[in-house]
């Protein structure tokens, strides 16, 4: 089935900055609708004094004109600490409850990630023991759940073999995927046979770029074949329609206002 696409920012290209970045979430939301897109995925590290006050950021959001994509979750577990489960999960329900405040929002949920000595197969264990808990807490509450394997440091999903592993041990009625075509890219991976052997866990998309280096890249200067991983992604059967750009690359380091505004203008040679 073939959806309307819209296109939303991931904040990580400011929170990346660290410290260096200090003007908090209300001036994000300002750039982001300046900048031209229709929704933002906001991180938990970003969201700042609207952690607590969902009807206080859907204000800030519509005085913008921005839809809630995505709400994307961390922890300093790597959610694959069984010691820290519990706690993950008494975070991953604030969570859904903020973001079922805003209609269609899902909550996203980072990779999961080595943080201890043991096995991989232990690691594998139990961070689909956190996805399919925290899947079944967004069922009760209405909220969309989904995970975003990334290629950063210590990852436990950096390959095909990991995502095959993690997607066999989590269940697709509770948890989505949210492709990352970047990170797949430092996988080495053939990006549109894995987005077709997982269509069915498809909730939306992250755009990124990736050059011949394997450094990020912005937007349509890499290796990712936009044009293909959009036409592919937009049939899967529960996408939303929401491509999220986030951009990491040294472009965006020095000035990620005009690099986010670049790739909203590249997005328009696609017709969008």
């Amino acid at each position: 089935m073939d959806r309307r696409l819209r296109l939303g920012c991931q904040t990580y290209t400011w929170e990346m900055l660290g410290d260096a970045y200090q003007d908090g979430p209300d001036k994000l939301l300002e750039m982001i609708a300046g900048a031209g897109y229709a929704g933002i995925e906001m991180t938990d590290r970003m969201i700042g004094h609207y952690k607590d006050s969902p009807q206080a950021f859907a204000r800030a959001l519509a005085q913008q004109g921005l839809v809630l994509v995505a709400y994307a979750v961390g922890s300093d577990s790597g959610f694959t600490e069984p010691a820290m489960l519990s706690a993950d999960l008494s975070a991953a329900e604030q969570a859904i409850a903020f973001a079922g405040y805003f209609p269609g929002a899902l909550v996203c949920f980072g990779s999961a990630t080595i943080r201890s000595p043991g096995a991989r197969d232990d690691k594998f264990a139990a961070a689909a023991a956190f996805y399919n808990a925290a899947g079944e807490l967004g069922r009760r509450a209405g909220v969309g759940i989904a995970l975003h394997p990334s290629s950063h440091h210590n990852t436990l999903l950096f390959n095909r073999a990991d995502y095959d592993m993690i997607f066999a041990r989590t269940d697709p009625m509770l948890i989505g995927w949210v492709p990352d075509t970047g990170h797949i890219l430092r996988g080495h991976e053939d990006m549109l046979d894995l987005l077709r052997t997982y269509s069915d866990r498809i909730r939306y998309l992250h755009l990124k770029d990736l050059d011949e280096d394997g450094q990020w890249a912005m937007l349509d200067t890499g290796d990712c074949d936009l044009d293909a991983v959009v036409t592919t992604v937009r049939r899967a059967e529960n996408f939303n329609g929401w491509l999220v750009i986030e951009e990491e690359s040294d472009q965006a380091a020095r000035d990620p206002l005009a690099a986010v505004k670049a790739n909203r203008d590249k997005m328009r040679e696609f017709g969008l």
